[in-house]
């Protein structure tokens, strides 16, 4: 393939470009193909034309190979930062009138649970209602690339890979345990060991692993001894309890998120009881971003509210929140799986 040319800009259709982020995001053809709502060989050959614009080879793809090639990393990384301003243009242009207006888009990994965000969402609606506030669910790691992207001014999710050009704000901490469902035979039973969940079937997250954002789990997950790998996995909280519930396995849930399920029966606290996981929660923001009126004033409440919170009242899922087992006194009656 030859260089590009000085007009590409004149040249490039901009579309071909949207389609080869969404490659990139999805990490296949046809990943991009159904996010797109397209057929594989559109998306193919969008990627061909793209390449034979730029002179470039972009992604080396074969039958068992998926490479982003060092030209479409940099492609990738301009492409990226262009249409995320673009995306934010309302929000920018809406800064022109008087009032605070426009719409907050937030990044959010599934399930977090916490006052100081709920608090945040009601504290910024009272004082601005002519701005809205629009909330996108991903996986932790795709939160933080809508951040880095500038699809969203700030996201909350778990936080792996620490990169440079990005603030982590610590917003609380949430500790896992093991759970399992109520047609399960340890559920209901108490003065369990870790030891007692050996050769038990399991599910868990994707990003249960050791050099991911639930390391600590896997850490956990480890010592349990469990039946081989997981039988079930998801990205998403509400889909692991699901599957802990219908009684595919013993997975790990947060502990303050599902303290309602386990007194209602739904769920059973599994050891270890003491010391469990930690895992952080933090707010990620692009360094140097510029900020619409709307995005800077929830930036500025959920600042507030986690510096007038003391850590420890920011710590959820330990003794002093919940009962030695999260379990309540006596054994509910069994509830029919969903």
């Amino acid at each position: 393939m030859t260089g590009v040319d000085s007009d590409i800009a004149l040249k490039l259709d901009w579309n071909l470009v949207r389609t080869f982020l969404v490659i990139v995001e999805e990490g296949s053809i046809t990943g991009a193909a159904i996010r797109l709502d397209l057929k594989q060989p559109s998306v193919s050959n969008a990627l061909r034309r793209l390449e034979e614009t730029l002179g470039h080879r972009l992604i080396e793809r074969g039958p068992r190979n998926f490479a982003v090639t060092p030209q479409g990393q940099v492609l990738y990384a301009e492409a990226r930062d262009m249409f995320g301003a673009i995306e934010r243009l309302p929000g920018l242009l809406a800064d022109v009138s008087g009032e605070v207006s426009g719409t907050v888009a937030l990044a959010m990994a599934t399930h977090v649970v916490s006052p100081l965000v709920d608090g945040t969402l009601a504290e910024f609606q009272r004082s601005h209602p002519s701005a809205s506030v629009s909330i996108h669910v991903r996986s932790s790691r795709q939160v933080v690339e809508d951040v880095r992207a500038r699809r969203a001014p700030l996201g909350i999710c778990l936080a792996g890979r620490h990169y440079a050009d990005i603030t982590y704000t610590h917003l609380y901490t949430e500790h896992f345990g093991f759970f399992c469902g109520p047609g399960h035979p340890l559920f209901g039973r108490k003065g369990l060991k870790l030891e007692d969940l050996a050769g038990e079937r399991s599910v868990s997250f994707d990003t249960d692993q050791i050099d991911d954002v639930l390391s600590p789990v896997a850490v956990l997950r480890a010592r349990a001894s469990f039946s081989g790998p997981p039988v079930g996995v998801s990205n998403n909280l509400e889909e692991v309890r699901r599957m802990v519930i219908a009684g595919l396995g013993i997975g790990p849930l947060p502990i303050h998120v599902v303290a309602r399920d386990c007194a209602d029966g739904l769920l059973w606290r599994l050891p270890p009881y003491d010391d469990p996981p930690a895992v952080d929660v933090s707010v990620v923001r692009l360094k140097g971003n510029r900020l619409s009126r709307a995005e800077a004033a929830f930036c500025a409440i959920l600042d507030r509210r986690i510096a007038e919170t003391p850590l420890d009242s920011r710590t959820y899922g330990l003794d002093r929140h919940f009962s030695r087992s999260a379990n309540p006194r006596t054994v509910p009656p069994r509830i029919v799986p969903l």
